[in-house]
Order: structure tokens, then C-alpha cells, then sequence
């Protein structure tokens, strides 16, 4: 039904990793179990969504019992008690006057509506916004135009003004800046999306620069918005990675995927208070950024539970735990295996192995794996993908690589895992490396090549 009803190149994909030839029976914690009864380690915490892990048991409780007492889930003429409460404790949360939340659905959505509140804020009068070579903020045509990666490698019409630096170079936003000066001496800079550690590529901004970045905009009224779709919510080991710095703040925050428990498709976005009055505080404009499922109420309700796991279960300290297995073990991974591994990076819960080498018949064997013909970095991704797929089928571990910039292999666990869970996959992949390229990458296009589907499968 799948390459019928959905995508073939979707199932192609897919099945190139192992893991797709297999139906879930359930999921629990940082486990999966499949309906052939086989037992799978998630380390990919479902890319950034499942902080807390599969199926939560307080999680699971939150929407049963908003279930069995009936409540309301939207009415847009009632006041919804779980869009109050969630935007009060995200304000408790948050340092300075970050106290003004909207919550849609996606980040994609939460990126374009704090664009769209930095526009408003200015009135239309600036056009320009600076997004970073490397960024990613969504697929939405919007989203996407301020997204750098290569995962969106066909550019869609987008938004106008956007100029493009290098991620994490200051001198070159300070560049941009004073690009858009106008004849008047003022800027036409609105906005400058950054994120402050960048979870496709495993980078972060200086600290020193983050401050000075937040100079910048100052001088300039510039909103500056950060982007903590994927870091929010403990995964960095603090709450939002730029919280380990005292006093920065954004204008702007954006936050996703661990705000809905992994069991709601729920996204926020909070402002200061002075840039919400300003850009929509009035009768007229209060409407201006509503959508039909903004504050939907089982999604606000579970989130308000996913939050108070956060702080009752100290996530950041989860994440800071997690770390202090992972650094060193991959770390240790790197000086044993420095043929294929070039380097690895990360911090809390949020790591990049960073695959290289290899023979030369990958230049031959890529052209077997379909999708990957004529990319530049399809070198890099056939490694990942066979020692993806031999973690899966020798070990049972369930992993993926980032699309973007230099196509790491991501160990980005639940904060729900066990230390010894941890240990367990940091022996898999160093049993894995240990077999040495070529032997990985034969075993990999042989389950290619020799496990095709019939089309009518």
C-alpha cells in the first residue's frame, strides 16, 4: 500500500536502512518491538520528538483523562484553560519577559508565525532577513526558503530579503548588516534567524558571539530569533541550549517536537513582551496570526504534562548524564576506529559521528543505491547507510544520519534511556566499525540488491 498509495521512492529509501521491511507492534521507553516479536533500540529519539520516550505512561494518563471527562478541544469562541496554563509555565520557565506564547502545529509553522511576528513588529517597513548557509527551519515554502540544508535541495519560491552567511561567522552578519543600511542611515534588517547549536550539523555558535550577536540586533532593532525546534526541552542538557549562557535572551524562541510528549503534533513560539504588544497587542490586528488548530485541547493538555516531566524529572540533568557516556564513548570510538570515523561532536543527549574514507569502488557501489547518483556527499551517506543498516541487523539498533552539511551518523537517544542501554550501543557500533569498510559496505549493497520488493508487494 505504501508504493501504491504513498511513495516507491519513499519504501526505496526506507528499506535501504534494514528497518523498513518491518511492521511496530509497540513501543515502549527507548524500545520498539516489532510484530515478528524482535526487540529494537531507539537511539534516534525520533528525531528530537521523543525526549521523553515511547508512550509515556504520564503521558498516556494526560489524554485519558482529558478523554474520559469530555473535554473541549477547540472553540473559538470560549477561552481555552490549557492554552492559559501552558503559556503561564512556559513564561515561569523562561528567563527575562519571554512571557507571550502561540502554539501551532509545527516547527515549519512556528518558524514562519515568529517571522511573520518580526515582520509585523516592524510594520512592513524592513525587508530583509538573514538565515544562515547551513540552517534548518522547516519544508513550508516559507521554512523552507530560510533553510540551508541540502535536504531541500530544490528551491522553491520563497520568501523575499533573505541573505544568506556563513553559519556561526559573526563578521559576516555584521557584513550583511551594514549591506542593508539605508540611504537614511537605518536598516532594513527585520529579523536574523540563528540556532544557537545547529542539531543537523552538530555545530554551535561561539558564546562570545551569541552575545555579541544579541548587541547587534539591539543597536539595530533587529529580532533576533532563536530556533530550538530540536534542542528545546532538555536535550542539551539545559533546558534551551542558550539558557547555559546568563542573560541572553532572543526576541524571539521557537520550540517543537518534545513539546508534545512524542503523542502530540504541537509547536511553540514565545516572544518578549514588549515585541507581542507591538506587533499584534490591538483589536485590530488580534487575529492576525491565528490558524484552526492553534491551542487544539488534548495537544495544549499533554503538553502541559510533557513540560512538568521536564522539570519534575530534571531532563537537562538526564542529558548531562547521558553525556558523560557518550562524549568519551564515541570518543573513544574515534581513536580506535580513525580510518572511517573523521571526528565526532555533540553535547548532552545530541551527537554527531562523522563517517569518512573508504575504498573506491563506493564511487562504483553508489550507483546502486538509488536516490544518490550524482550527490557530492554520497560517499559519506553510503557509509552511513551500511553501518546503519548493520546496527540494525547484527544489533538490533534502530539509527539515522543528518541530510545536512557533512551527513552525520546522529545518536540522539530519549532522555528516558538507561546507562546500560547507552554502554550497549556504544559496543554495537564499535563492533561494527570493527569489520572494517568494505565488508560493511558488500553486506549493505548485497541486503540492497538482493531483498527488492516485487512492485505488487
Amino acid at each position: 500500500m505504501y508504493r501504491k498509495y504513498v511513495s516507491r521512492s519513499q519504501v526505496n529509501l526506507m528499506t535501504s536502512f534494514g528497518f523498513g521491511r518491518e511492521l511496530v507492534e509497540s513501543a515502549e521507553g527507548a524500545r520498539i518491538r516489532t510484530r515478528g516479536g524482535r526487540e529494537v533500540l531507539d537511539v534516534t529519539g525520533g528525531v528530537g520528538v521523543l525526549n521523553h520516550g515511547h508512550n509515556h505512561p504520564r503521558i498516556l494518563e494526560a489524554r485519558r483523562r482529558f478523554a474520559d471527562r469530555r473535554r473541549m478541544e477547540v472553540h473559538k469562541a470560549f477561552f481555552s484553560p490549557y492554552v492559559a496554563a501552558l503559556s503561564h509555565n512556559i513564561a515561569e520557565l523562561l528567563p527575562g519577559d519571554l512571557n507571550i506564547s502561540y502554539f501551532p502545529n509545527s516547527g515549519a509553522e512556528a518558524n514562519e508565525g515568529a517571522v511573520k511576528m518580526a515582520y509585523k513588529y516592524h510594520g512592513g517597513r524592513r525587508n530583509t532577513i538573514l538565515r544562515s548557509d547551513i540552517s534548518f527551519h522547516g519544508k513550508t515554502l516559507g521554512a523552507g526558503s530560510l533553510t540551508g540544508s541540502s535536504e531541500n535541495s530544490f528551491r522553491f519560491p520563497g520568501l523575499p530579503g533573505i541573505v544568506v552567511h556563513p553559519y556561526g561567522d559573526l563578521e559576516a552578519v555584521r557584513a550583511a548588516v551594514e549591506a542593508a543600511r539605508t540611504p537614511d542611515g537605518g536598516c532594513d534588517v527585520y529579523a536574523i534567524m540563528a540556532e544557537p547549536f545547529s542539531a543537523s550539523s552538530m555545530r554551535c555558535w561561539a558564546e562570545s558571539d551569541l552575545y555579541e550577536l544579541r548587541r547587534l540586533c539591539d543597536a539595530n532593532d533587529i529580532m533576533l530569533i532563536f530556533d530550538e525546534v530540536y534542542t528545546g526541552w532538555g536535550k542539551t542538557g539545559s533546558l534551551f541550549y542558550f539558557m547555559r549562557y546568563p542573560d541572553l535572551l532572543p526576541d524571539i524562541l521557537v520550540y517543537s517536537k518534545s513539546l508534545g510528549g512524542g503523542k502530540a503534533s504541537i509547536a511553540g513560539y514565545t516572544a518578549r513582551e514588549r515585541v507581542f504588544r507591538k506587533a499584534y497587542d490591538r483589536l485590530s490586528d488580534v487575529i492576525l496570526h491565528s490558524t484552526t488548530y492553534y491551542g487544539f485541547g488534548e495537544e495544549t493538555a499533554t503538553a502541559i504534562e510533557a513540560v512538568n516531566i521536564v522539570v519534575e524529572d530534571d531532563y537537562p540533568a538526564r542529558a548531562r548524564q547521558i553525556e558523560r557516556i557518550l562524549g568519551p564513548g564515541l570518543q573513544n570510538i574515534h581513536k580506535r576506529h580513525p580510518d572511517v570515523v573523521g571526528r565526532v561532536s555533540g553535547v548532552g543527549a545530541l551527537w554527531g559521528v562523522f563517517l569518512s574514507g573508504g575504498p573506491k569502488v563506493l564511487d562504483l557501489a553508489a550507483r546502486l543505491a538509488p536516490g544518490f547518483s550524482g550527490d557530492p556527499q554520497f560517499r559519506t551517506k553510503l557509509i552511513a547507510l551500511s553501518v546503519i543498516a548493520d546496527l540494525y541487523r547484527e544489533h538490533g539498533i534502530v539509527s539515522y544520519y543528518s541530510p545536512n552539511a557533512d551527513n552525520p551518523l546522529v545518536v540522539a537517544p530519549t532522555l528516558a534511556i538507561e546507562p546500560e542501554d547507552v554502554e550497549y550501543f556504544l559496543d554495537s557500533l564499535d563492533r561494527t566499525l570493527a569489520k572494517g569498510l568494505p565488508r560493511l559496505l558488500a553486506g549493505f549493497v548485497r541486503e540492497k540488491v538482493g531483498s527488492r520488493w516485487p512492485a505488487g508487494s
